[in-house]
């Protein structure tokens, strides 16, 4: 009978411990998450060339910075009329506390050749459940 009750108490035990979190760790530091987004820069640099400089309080790092950025290149995507845009570079800064973003992309009517492209409805899509503002 033993036998038949130390692998339930294997199992709870593991159980109990894969539900531990380290403090600080977790959903409490997920809720924590509260950005200030700040406003979006864009500049036509040609036809299809197009930079976004994004400023933000409050990221946990350089990939919510530059999320932002790419949420205001699929918003502009699509005022444009366009369906698809494509990530050239994204430079990254901290200073006092506020996060900035520097990005170019390429905005075209048909998926464009690269690894780094976007379907603009998609990422807006994305965004918009995130609670990422867009252009």
């Amino acid at each position: 009978m033993q036998t038949g009750l130390f692998p339930l108490m294997l199992l709870a035990l593991a159980g109990g411990a894969a539900g531990c979190v380290p403090e600080g760790q977790g959903m409490s530091a997920q809720s924590a998450f509260k950005p200030s987004y700040m406003g979006v820069e864009t500049r036509l640099l040609d036809s299809d060339l197009v930079n976004f400089v994004v400023q933000m309080q409050g990221a946990r790092g350089q990939d919510d910075v530059a999320n932002y950025a790419e949420c205001a290149a699929a918003q502009y995507t699509l005022i444009r009329g366009y369906g698809f845009a494509r990530h050239v570079r994204t430079n990254v800064a901290q200073e006092g506390g506020v996060w900035r973003a520097d990005a170019v992309y390429t905005i075209s009517p048909a998926l464009p050749r690269g690894v780094q492209t976007i379907d603009a409805e998609v990422v807006v899509a994305h965004c918009t459940n995130e609670g990422i503002p867009t252009v």
